[in-house]
């Protein structure tokens, strides 16, 4: 009973690290895999520009409605958000919540290991 109490223990930790925002290197490759639903609107590459979203490099620590060249909505420039792993975390959960009125027309990711890897991964593209 004690090992598999040990065991749910380190579990439980490993999933709260990732909830959390811990990024390893294999968080980001798989971060990447999981981006690529959105490179269609989003480039993450610095001096890329903007498409369809604003470019998202950098966008970790940011202030919201700050990536230069890309207009955006009313609402967004409202929000008065930083793109810390909390405010992303909820915002690729579901971004209509966390700002109502966004341009943004995605749904959102509801895997929490999805989100925390996409994290991971737009702090460090490759």
């Amino acid at each position: 009973m004690k090992k598999l109490k040990g065991a749910m223990i380190v579990a439980g930790m490993a999933a709260a690290a990732l909830v959390g925002g811990s990024a390893s290197a294999q968080d980001a490759a798989a971060g990447k895999k999981v981006f690529m639903r959105c490179i269609a609107c989003h480039a993450v590459q610095p001096g890329a520009g903007v498409k369809m979203g604003p470019n998202l490099a950098g966008v970790a620590g940011r202030k919201a409605a700050a990536a230069p060249g890309f207009k955006y909505s009313a609402a967004m420039q409202k929000a008065k958000l930083k793109w810390d792993d909390a405010t992303l975390d909820k915002w690729l959960t579901r971004p209509a919540a966390v700002v109502p009125g966004t341009s943004m027309a995605f749904a959102g990711l509801p895997n929490a290991a999805d989100r925390a890897n996409v994290i991971a991964y737009l702090k460090k593209p490759n």
